[in-house]
């Protein structure tokens, strides 16, 4: 993740997106590049611990 400020721990990482998505932004994509994240390794990143994306919900959710 190219983004330092990002939690590395993925438990804390999809709660700290899901927070912020929540909160302040209307899509991934804004806030991707708010944090100047890169989309698609955040959520190949999180697909490993078990966490999807759904657009329509705007949230990650685990499987």
């Amino acid at each position: 993740m190219p983004h330092t400020n990002l939690p590395k721990d993925p438990v804390i990482l999809v709660s700290f997106i899901n927070t912020q998505l929540r909160d302040n932004y209307e899509s991934f994509d804004a806030f991707c590049a708010n944090y100047a994240a890169e989309k698609e390794e955040l959520i190949e990143n999180l697909l490993d611990y078990g966490y999807h994306y759904d657009p329509k919900k705007n949230q990650f959710l685990s499987r």
